[in-house]
């Protein structure tokens, strides 16, 4: 006996609806894989435009910079203040001479560079002076407890802010700070011989602007 293995026009139409339900499915989980690999493509190239539009513009911040820097190096690198001027004087007030009796003097003497010289008293600034290289300066006040700042550098630039923006005015170039100890003065004269050494220090202890200033 003889077995057909022919299907019927009913299965071979459920056999033809089932391969194209298939061929459907496929074409859809083909499409989704192709639009998820194109979406993920285009967040690739997105991201790589906005991390080379973030290096341009921060390339250009630092040029930008770099120019202003630049133009206030050269602007005030061979600015210096006179002697005995009190740049820092909208902050401390200026200066003022002890003539009476109870007084004391602080000279200082400078040797190749321009100094900015603070004197405290409790903490606080009670004097300060701009001396150029090669010249001196003498302060007077009352006698007490005072400790003497000194902040070196070459081109005074009065809109350079310092302290953190507390205050406006400081060298460009060849800074350094130092101090020396706290001194009682009584009736007497304290002197000063800046003199850079050849290492680059100077003979005081060192400091910083926020101790200095």
């Amino acid at each position: 006996m003889l077995l057909s293995a022919c299907e019927s026009e009913a299965e071979r139409k459920q056999r033809l609806a089932r391969e194209e339900q298939q061929r459907i499915e496929l074409e859809e989980q083909r499409k989704m894989e192709e639009a998820e690999r194109n979406l993920r493509l285009e967040q690739e190239r997105m991201e790589l435009e906005r991390i080379e539009r973030e290096k341009r513009i921060a390339r250009e911040a630092l040029l930008k910079k770099e120019r202003a820097e630049r133009a206030q190096y050269e602007k005030y690198i061979g600015n210096s203040l006179r002697t005995g001027a009190t740049p820092y004087s909208k902050y401390y007030g200026m200066n003022s001479s002890c003539n009476e009796y109870g007084c004391s003097q602080i000279k200082v003497r400078t040797s190749n560079s321009d100094v900015l010289v603070t004197i405290k008293k409790g903490g606080e600034v009670f004097r300060h002076a701009y001396i150029n290289s090669g010249d001196s300066y003498t302060f007077s006040f009352p006698n007490g407890t005072y400790q003497t700042f000194f902040y070196y550098g070459k081109g005074w630039n009065p809109e350079k802010e310092m302290k953190g923006g507390k205050i406006k005015g400081g060298f460009i170039t060849n800074v350094s700070f130092g101090k020396d100890s706290p001194q009682i003065l009584n009736n007497n004269i304290l002197e000063y011989q800046l003199i850079l050494q050849e290492n680059g220090n100077f003979s005081t202890q060192p400091s910083n602007p926020e101790e200095a200033l």
